[in-house]
């Protein structure tokens, strides 16, 4: 546990957390400002990690606007050295949205995240499962960021989404591109699709990082601030 500076705003206070699920407990970091307003939840899968530097550049930059942050790691260790060999888990969206649902309901029942409304986020994989879970718990979640998210894996489900998704996808990842396009005319709630030019799905190039920070936090903060109250 420890206190943190973010941007020079705000102080907050991070934290390991350990969620507890049916059959076993993920691992997680929660940042909490001073006078959090919303919780985003950053889901990762197999061959990511809540460690992640680009994960975390993104955080702080949440941190900045009263967000609450949660970055939970879906698989847990054991599971990642078996998953390095089968590839299994990496693409089973459903397992991981199971997951993910639980750590919603972890946050639902936290009483220092309780009130808060919830918005998901997460890349590849992750990202379907998280799309999958806003729809299983669709009281909760209140809006989704997915990053070049595998979205053809999401299925039906899609046709039952309402809450307000922003979709993040690199132009230079034709595969990509396809697949989110196809997937929001099948959305029947809010969704907004934002191509990063000569990007791919590692979104690594100049700049590319910074803006899909800036575009994150625009689409929580209007989606997940007017929920809470706060301008």
């Amino acid at each position: 546990m420890r206190l943190t500076r973010q941007q020079g705003l705000e102080i907050g206070l991070t934290s390991e957390v350990r969620i507890p699920l049916a059959h076993l407990e993920l691992e997680g970091d929660l940042f909490l400002p001073a006078h959090p307003a919303v919780l985003v939840i950053f889901a990762h899968g197999a061959g990511s990690s809540r460690h992640s530097a680009r994960t975390r550049y993104v955080a702080e930059h949440l941190h900045g606007s009263r967000f609450a942050t949660l970055l939970v790691d879906l698989i847990v260790p054991e599971e990642h050295a078996l998953d390095a060999e089968t590839e299994h888990l990496q693409f089973d969206v459903a397992l991981l949205a199971d997951r993910l649902g639980e750590v919603v309901d972890w946050a639902v029942s936290e009483r220092r995240l309780s009130a808060l409304p919830i918005g998901c986020t997460a890349s590849n994989t992750a990202g379907a499962a998280a799309l999958l879970t806003a729809v299983r718990r669709s009281s909760a979640v209140r809006a989704v960021v997915s990053r070049g998210g595998r979205l053809e894996l999401v299925g039906k489900a899609l046709s039952q989404l309402r809450a307000p998704t922003l979709l993040i996808v690199g132009g230079a990842d034709p595969k990509a591109v396809r697949a989110n396009v196809e997937a929001m005319g099948r959305v029947p709630g809010v969704v907004q699709l934002d191509v990063l030019p000569g990007e791919t799905r590692a979104f690594d190039g100049a700049g590319a990082l910074e803006e899909v920070a800036r575009l994150s936090v625009e689409w929580f903060g209007e989606h997940l601030h007017a929920e809470s109250g706060v301008a």
